[in-house]
């Protein structure tokens, strides 16, 4: 089920993008010129470089390829980019080709919790706006473990709900109520915090692990989308993408609210495999 939906969920929302017209809802992958915290990328980019320059890296869940074709020239690395979606390969392989890069990044269709790679693989692994989309957070934590190789990085950045207070069980009725409205909007499965990631992390072995709250990087990015979504050009594209794309279109004013409420949290996540 989870392959099934999150894959249409894809290939629609791709086939926005390539109308001009949808955004992945993601700072890191934004278009040149549109409003998005490139440089906040760049920069944990250049933070990873600064001890040893990765000559491996995956981009797992890769969509189009922004990020792998961004540090395959950054790195003069190797990159192997995952996507459940054949329409994002296709897209991301002739977008490569054009910018002479096809020797450098390699799209394949796979799955993040079965990857079709060897262990200890990669000098870098690298995940955007993938986390979310994975039915058992462990096991994809686990899966980046193991194709990361020996004193290799890994790095995840996706949305989150808030960490509990030490007096809360769980989140209240009504923040339930609005994430299990984005849930459906977008065919995710249950949300889980940066906390919950971290743990994770630590009791797979992994050392150096860290999280940190990104949200501020992405407010100017939801009111852009969607004035984008609500011209006369978006509105059209998202007529011809299909019902599916409407409503992610209408899911974003949801996502507004649990930003502002301080209920969703766009995190990243590092973490260092041991030697």
């Amino acid at each position: 089920m989870y392959l099934d939906t999150s894959n249409e969920f894809r290939v629609r929302v791709t086939r926005g993008i390539q109308s001009g017209t949808a955004r992945r809802t993601l700072v890191l992958r934004v278009e040149p010129g549109s409003v998005g915290s490139v440089e906040t990328h760049r920069f944990y980019i250049e933070s990873v470089g600064k001890e040893n320059k990765p000559r491996t890296v995956v981009d797992v869940g890769c969509g189009i390829g922004g990020s792998a074709r961004y540090l395959a020239r950054k790195y003069n690395a190797n990159v192997k980019a995952i996507t459940l979606s054949p329409i994002q390969a296709q897209r991301g392989t002739a977008i490569t080709v054009d910018q002479g890069l096809s020797k450098s990044v390699n799209f394949q269709v796979a799955d993040a919790l079965k990857q079709p790679f060897s262990d200890g693989e990669f000098d870098l692994v690298w995940s955007m706006e993938s986390g979310e989309q994975m039915p058992d957070k462990k096991k994809f934590v686990q899966e980046l473990a193991r194709v990361a190789a020996p004193d290799g990085r890994i790095l995840i950045v996706t949305w989150c709900h808030r960490d509990l207070k030490p007096t809360e069980l769980s989140l209240s009725p009504k923040e339930l109520e609005l994430l299990d409205k984005i849930c459906d909007a977008y065919y995710l499965p249950a949300w889980c915090s940066p906390s919950d990631y971290v743990r994770i992390a630590e009791s797979i072995g992994l050392k150096d692990v860290k999280s940190a709250d990104w949200s501020e990087y992405v407010t100017p990015f939801w009111p852009a989308v969607m004035v984008s979504a609500l011209s006369l050009k978006g509105l059209f594209g998202l007529a011809k993408a299909g019902w599916t794309t409407i409503k992610g279109a209408l899911a974003m004013g949801l996502m507004v609210q649990g930003y502002q409420r301080g209920l969703i949290k766009f995190a990243l996540i590092t973490a260092r495999k041991a030697s």
